[in-house]
């Protein structure tokens, strides 16, 4: 049986990648609304283009088999990126929606899953709480959060991850 180790290493290239993901993250959270019309349109653009890339390789497998699925996808793809780029308000208005939920039920999950659980199931229940008070929030402010959550969860992100590489660097899995 092999043994999987960690191995941990931060390079000069990581602080510089670290610093410039914080910038951005600080940034994007100062520009929360337009940073979610460009993930918006990011997201319409990389569906419409790959799913054009899906269609058209699909046509190289028609004798090798899986044309059909690939083809099927590849069209959907360009259906939703077109119904994002067309649509970008009600796009936003669904990932918020999507986004609360999944802090509701996150939080849920996480308080009736911290009954299972002797150590740590304080620490548990107060962030399923924190979660479920977040998703109550997003929910019924949907149309207000609508065009600054998504841009705010971007920033966090990107904050996060730059100060997390700055602080650890990267980690190796060797084994």
């Amino acid at each position: 049986m092999s043994t999987v180790t960690l191995e941990r290493r931060r390079s000069g290239w990581d602080v510089v990648f670290g610093i410039i993901m914080v910038l951005g993250g600080l940034g994007l959270l100062a520009n929360s609304v337009w940073a979610t019309a460009v993930s918006v349109f990011f997201l319409g653009w990389t569906a419409l283009i790959s799913g054009l890339v899906l269609f058209i390789a699909s046509f190289f497998r028609i004798k090798s088999g899986g044309f059909w699925s690939a083809a099927l996808g590849g069209a959907l793809l360009v259906v939703l990126g077109a119904f994002i780029l067309r649509n970008p308000g009600a796009t936003v208005v669904s990932l918020t929606l999507l986004a609360g939920g999944l802090f509701f039920v996150g939080g849920l999950v996480r308080i009736f899953g911290a009954f299972q659980f002797k150590e740590g199931r304080w620490l548990l229940i107060i962030s399923g709480i924190i979660s479920v008070i977040l998703g109550l929030i997003v929910l019924f402010n949907l149309f207000a959060a609508s065009f600054v959550l998504l841009g705010v969860l971007l920033g966090v992100q990107v904050l996060v991850e730059g100060i997390t590489l700055l602080a650890v660097g990267r980690v190796r899995v060797i084994g």
